[in-house]
């Protein structure tokens, strides 16, 4: 790996596989079937071995329906905000499953899709979120239908319903109560439904995380509505998985000693600076000595941000953002031109392998 030219996205695949056995667990103990959020992870050179343990993907537009159909294979369930009549009619092609969002798409486009199994996406007005801009269900939400009557008209129209009002959610007891209180809530029309997904944004590969607990109240769902019950890992199936491996090129000092990588928090983790959080370091060791990290670009802010390392970073040294697979490089953009990073993997025989670098002509070629 030392002569890989960073910047570098890298993904290990055994960290990948311990994420991806604890989701065949929670298959096997519960029943429950997991389709891959591709709008957090798309990187299909790793696809060979997650299709090993779960039972396709779930997509948020077209395009992704698509990437899951040709490059994972197995379920396909495409769910879409909004679809266009020229949409309906492409997913309509390789999707399992449509999911609709709101009950006017539904009559809409119903007469596309009504050999498929069709679902609705529903609002039930609780979530878990640490953030109110990724809330399902905050106020004048429009991502699935509020009212239990528009619900109820539509329930000979489909055959299953999607209820994704998670992110991060590593309470047991909170989705316990979730499911419960949708359990009471939606029973009529879940009596007549096939199949159920509870979304992603669970966080049940968390160390410690309750998992017999969370497969019995899975199962027990299942059993009490007689419904195949599907969940929509992203994070949960890539969580510590990848590194974003940067070269530090200038170190200067305005009050604090400040390192400048060839990487970007815009550019190439963007879903720190949208949330104003910070990434882990993963490389080198924490210490004492104290360094803010930026970015290359123009912006001001492009801060990955304070950290205290175990020695002064010097121009030449390698830093390694943890977890950059999830919503890494599904964002990743050409702000101010710089190097996109290439994708390297690191397979479970130990091989590194450089999947993809990037040169002029891919920026060139992403503009007009």
């Amino acid at each position: 790996m030392s002569q890989l030219r960073t910047p570098y996205y890298l993904i290990d695949e055994t960290r990948l596989l311990k994420n991806l056995e604890l989701i065949q667990h929670i298959r096997e103990e519960s029943g429950a079937k997991s389709v891959l959020a591709l709008k957090c992870f798309s990187t299909w050179c790793v696809f060979d071995l997650m299709r090993q343990y779960m039972d396709g993907t779930t997509s948020s537009s077209l395009f992704e329906a698509r990437l899951g159909y040709e490059k994972f294979g197995k379920e396909v369930h495409s769910y879409s905000v909004a679809y266009s009549a020229d949409e309906i009619e492409a997913v309509a092609q390789f999707a399992d499953k449509v999911i609709f969002n709101s009950l006017s798409q539904l009559k809409l486009f119903h007469h596309a899709v009504r050999n498929l199994k069709v679902g609705l996406r529903v609002n039930p007005g609780i979530s878990y979120s640490h953030f109110d801009l990724a809330d399902p269900a905050r106020r004048y939400s429009r991502l699935g239908v509020c009212s239990e009557s528009e619900l109820h008209s539509a329930a000979d129209l489909i055959s299953g319903l999607m209820f994704h009002f998670n992110c991060e959610n590593d309470d047991i007891e909170n989705i316990a109560a979730a499911i419960d209180q949708i359990a009471i809530k939606y029973a009529p029309v879940l009596k007549k439904m096939h199949w159920v997904s509870f979304g992603g944004g669970i966080y049940f590969t968390k160390a410690d995380y309750q998992l017999e607990k969370f497969c019995r109240i899975l199962k027990d769902f299942a059993e009490k509505f007689g419904v195949q019950v599907y969940l929509e890992p992203g994070e949960a199936a890539i969580t510590g998985s990848a590194e974003l491996v940067t070269t530090v090129l200038d170190v200067v000092h305005n009050e604090v000693d400040i390192a400048i990588v060839d990487a970007s928090i815009e550019a190439h983790m963007l879903d720190h600076l949208i949330y104003n959080t910070n990434p882990k370091i993963s490389l080198p060791a924490p210490g004492n000595q104290p360094v803010m990290i930026t970015g290359r670009t123009c912006l001001a802010g492009d801060l990955f941000g304070s950290y205290e390392l175990e020695a002064p970073l010097k121009i030449g040294d390698e830093v390694r953002f943890a977890d950059a697979a999830g919503y890494t490089m599904v964002k990743k953009n050409w702000f101010n031109g710089v190097a996109m990073p290439s994708i390297v993997v690191k397979r479970l025989n130990g091989t590194v392998e450089l999947i993809r670098s990037f040169d002029y002509r891919d920026y060139l070629g992403n503009l007009s």
